[in-house]
């Protein structure tokens, strides 16, 4: 059975040059990124707000918003990539909202022509299923629904524990363990359909399940959602 489309799209590629221990510096690396990260996700939070009273009156959201926030998921989703979710990349994150085609993760999210006005009201409420899932993988607290402004090196998580195996495996081997990465996007993929849907830029509901691997597991290619 083939999986549904899902409006938001991840697809990584496995850095096969990693090196053994760049990875211990990596979180120092990205403090820039999470200095303006800090910001970007202050505006994030704000124009959320906004959208949902944009969504509640008009049954859409305002799209420059909706590009605004979807690169903030995608330049998030990057500097952690590089420096503490997966670490599947030694190359450094560019400084940009937009989609960068040749970086080693991408995200997308399919921009939604319509949203169900009363839905938006409800959300919060039918995500809370999710946000268990979420706190499992990401940390030990009710800090995990704040995902995207978690920097630290390693979460206290599953995710955390996993992506410090990793990195173990490839400290002593020179090789990252291809399961775990794959295990891993799957893991973040979840994560960030959770993100996506509990900010309201989707009515999709996140489903229960595991898409593993760096390519979605499905042929649809949603529409880009460009950022300037």
């Amino acid at each position: 059975m083939i999986a549904s489309v899902h409006p938001l799209r991840v697809e990584a590629n496995l850095d096969p040059g990693l090196t053994r221990w760049m990875w211990l510096v990596k979180w120092i690396l990205a403090i820039p990124h999470y200095v303006v990260l800090l910001f970007l996700q202050i505006a994030f939070l704000l124009l959320s707000v906004i959208a949902f009273f944009g969504i509640l009156i008009t049954g859409s959201y305002p799209r420059p918003l909706f590009d605004f926030n979807v690169g903030v998921i995608r330049w998030s989703t990057r500097v952690s990539y590089y420096s503490s979710v997966v670490l599947g990349t030694d190359d450094y994150p560019p400084f940009t909202l937009k989609d960068v085609p040749d970086y080693p993760i991408r995200v997308e999210v399919a921009y939604p022509q319509r949203l169900s006005r009363g839905l938006v009201l409800v959300k919060w409420l039918l995500v809370i299923p999710q946000l268990f899932v979420v706190v499992l993988l990401v940390t030990s607290g009710w800090n995990a629904c704040r995902y995207i402004e978690d920097y630290s090196p390693f979460s206290s998580g599953l995710i955390g524990l996993l992506t410090l195996v990793a990195v173990v495996v490839l400290a002593c081997t020179g090789s990252y363990p291809r399961a775990l990465f794959d295990l891993l996007m799957g893991l973040t993929r979840w994560i960030l359909r959770v993100v996506v849907y509990a900010t309201l830029m989707t009515d999709a509901y996140p489903p229960f399940r595991l898409d593993m691997g760096g390519n979605e597991p499905n042929a649809g290619v949603p529409q880009p959602a460009g950022a300037g």
